[in-house]
């Protein structure tokens, strides 16, 4: 008979991947550990209160809400009991230089008369109508063959046994294939300031629409489909509400727990040693770790030499934010917005190629008091400024860098987001650099989302979360398919979960049984 080891699952990592896969396992009948080397549970969402004032840290825009959605479903339980989100609309609000300002709307219609009023005379509106079209087609794609599965690459898309099958072929040709995110973005809208806005879709993904797949472009129609949503209580409301559904199911957490190997024996996942309490017997293992630190600092042996074979992977971008309370809110700010580089070429060739921040770079805000008024003082703003960045290079020295780019920002919201009496306005301030996200998070050179996107044919892709090298391991996180962005990472969790499930490597409880017999009817509902 089998014991209940045989349904011990170890998820490593209590970031929204982790929390995601440990919740659809246990809701699946699995026993499941969470280990998490960190006090706190939520990775980079996690949260700054002091003074009155309350930041998000880490992510702070919410889109696809679906997949929450799905994660509740697999317990049978309502999302909207757990969590309140707010519909954001205008999305975002977008500052240029030389004092234009234009909003992006969640409807399409909306939006492209906007776009006619923006810029008279140029036909952008039917042009935007024409690309959002092209964004839903690529995401139509994405739906059908990319997302909630293992993917590691175009052959687990498709079956090339039907390659002649015109469908197909069509949906191949439509993902335009060698083409970039911003050629096509300039292939429909030729108007500088509104291609740049449409651009910066892939900065959720911390990758350069000069270099990212035109596969991509899809990203667009995924959020104008289902809007921008903010979670009442902050982003942080997301992980929290993840954790109790989490002890609901009866998910073992151990925070403060640092997990040093991946314990292995002829080819199968065997358990993991911590520093706290040794080795631990585990029937397979989720890492939602960043997916090449978890090869090569965890795993021992054939499968990392492997996984560093396969594939070169190129961190994203890393960024430095700024976390400013203010005595006063700017009311002419929306909840989400970008203060944008004069030159979106020269910026995103300064921070991927030559891999130093941008003399010029795009701001983004969020000003979350005018939707939540309690995250500052009376009156006044909890402003979070994010900038973009390199991945950290052995020769970056932020501690030395940091106080001279920290007035770049500065001086370009004040000079192109009206923001002129900005300093005079902080009363509390704090701020991340890539070395301080490289140590707080443990992500692969300080890279914000993961992996980045570059590659015209290969780009679109991250590691499987299905290891093809070790029976039992499996990945979740933005370093894993489907990539970075809250909603892709909560899927890669899911996605991680599910395949183990299919796996059969463990035994399900009495829960999973029952959760056989209503499966179909679950995912069909969410």
């Amino acid at each position: 008979m089998k014991t209940a080891e045989n349904k011990r699952i170890g998820v490593i990592g209590g970031g929204l991947g982790g929390l995601a896969a440990a919740c659809t396992l246990a809701a699946r009948g699995y026993k499941v550990i969470l280990f998490e080397r960190n006090a706190w549970l939520g990775g980079k969402a996690a949260v700054i209160e002091d003074q009155g004032f309350r930041f998000d840290m880490g992510p702070t825009i919410l889109t696809i809400p679906s997949v929450l959605r799905r994660v509740f479903s697999e317990a049978g339980r309502r999302l909207e009991d757990y969590l309140e989100l707010v519909r954001l609309d205008p999305q975002w609000r977008c500052f240029f230089e030389g004092g234009s300002v234009l909003d992006l709307h969640q409807d399409p219609d909306t939006m492209a008369k906007t776009l006619d009023r923006f810029a008279p005379g140029t036909d952008s509106g039917r042009r935007y109508r024409d690309f959002m079209a092209f964004s839903q087609r690529l995401n139509d794609i994405s739906q059908r063959f990319f997302f909630y599965k293992s993917i590691g690459g175009l052959r687990d898309m498709f079956d090339f046994k039907t390659s002649f099958d015109p469908k197909v072929l069509g949906d191949v040709l439509a993902m335009r294939m060698g083409r970039t995110v911003a050629g096509m973005v300039r292939s429909f809208n030729p108007g500088p300031r509104v291609a740049q806005m449409i651009d910066h879709f892939t900065q959720y993904v911390g990758s350069s629409p000069y270099g990212s797949p035109a596969v991509l472009c899809g990203i667009a129609h995924m959020q104008t489909d289902e809007g921008v949503w903010y979670p009442r209580g902050g982003t942080r409301a997301v992980p929290a509400a993840l954790e109790k559904l989490a002890r609901e199911l009866g998910v073992e957490f151990r925070v403060n727990t640092k997990i040093e190997t991946i314990l292995t024996h002829g080819g199968n996942v065997t358990g993991v040693r911590t520093r706290e309490s040794g080795d631990i017997p585990l029937r397979a293992v989720v890492s939602n770790c960043d997916a090449v630190r978890t090869h090569r600092e965890l795993i021992h042996g054939p499968a990392g030499a492997a996984f560093e074979k396969r594939r070169r992977y190129e961190p994203a971008c890393s960024g430095v934010v700024l976390y400013l309370g203010l005595n006063r809110r700017y009311t002419h700010l929306a909840h989400h917005d970008f203060v944008f580089s004069h030159d979106p070429h020269e910026e995103f060739d300064w921070i991927y190629k030559k891999g130093e921040p941008a003399p010029d770079p795009t701001c983004y805000l969020a000003a979350t008091a005018c939707t939540e008024p309690a995250t500052a003082p009376a009156g006044g703003e909890a402003l979070y400024v994010l900038v973009h960045t390199p991945y950290l290079r052995p020769h970056h020295d932020w501690k030395r860098m940091f106080p001279a780019y920290r007035k770049v920002i500065l001086d370009k919201l004040k000079r192109a987001g009206g923001m002129k009496d900005l300093e005079d306005r902080i009363v509390f301030e704090r701020a991340l650099t890539p070395q301080d996200i490289h140590d707080r998070y443990h992500v692969l050179n300080g890279a914000i989302y993961g992996l980045a996107s570059h590659g015209r044919f290969l780009g679109a892709f991250k590691p499987g979360n299905r290891s093809p090298d070790l029976r039992g391991l499996y990945l979740a996180g933005g370093a894993a398919h489907p990539g970075p962005g809250m909603p892709m990472v909560l899927m890669s969790g899911w996605i991680a979960a599910d395949a183990l499930d299919q796996d059969g490597v463990a035994e399900r409880g009495e829960r999973g049984a029952r959760f056989s017999e209503t499966r179909h009817a679950r995912m069909v509902e969410a």
